[in-house]
């Protein structure tokens, strides 16, 4: 008989999600599918089976190697789940990222007055002021 566990506890077992309530919740919203529809929490997953997680701005797809019900450390994943995203999902990604590092530094908030003043002269092409 073919072991399986239930995709939301897998999916929280290594390390996919951080609490298996926010894994059920992913599966109820359809973000998570296997063979191109979504999946109830309740699935049973088996060993070879192909999971995709919808995480914008890409989809991330995963292959079964082993199932496991306890939560594992993160050294241990690789045993379990092999990552199999598209060369091009993950280029996505990367500009994703490109994109939002780009322009003020994270954390500091709304630009401020003299912010946009700065702002406003260089597009009006006053740079005699800098």
């Amino acid at each position: 008989m073919e072991k399986g566990v239930r995709i939301d506890k897998f999916l929280w077992a290594v390390r996919l999600f951080k609490t298996r309530s926010i894994a059920s919740e992913a599966c109820k919203k359809g973000r998570v599918t296997m063979d191109n529809q979504s999946i109830k929490s309740s699935r049973t997953i088996k060993i070879g089976d192909k999971i995709s997680i919808r995480v914008p701005p890409i989809i991330r797809t995963y292959e079964v190697l082993d199932v496991a019900e306890k939560r594992m450390g993160a050294k241990l994943t690789p045993d379990f789940i092999k990552d199999i995203t598209a060369p091009d999902q993950l280029e996505t990604l990367e500009l994703a990222k490109l994109a939002s590092s780009s322009g003020r530094n994270k954390g500091l908030g709304r630009p401020t007055k003299k912010d946009r003043r700065d702002i406003e002269r260089l597009q009006e092409g006053d740079w005699d002021n800098f």
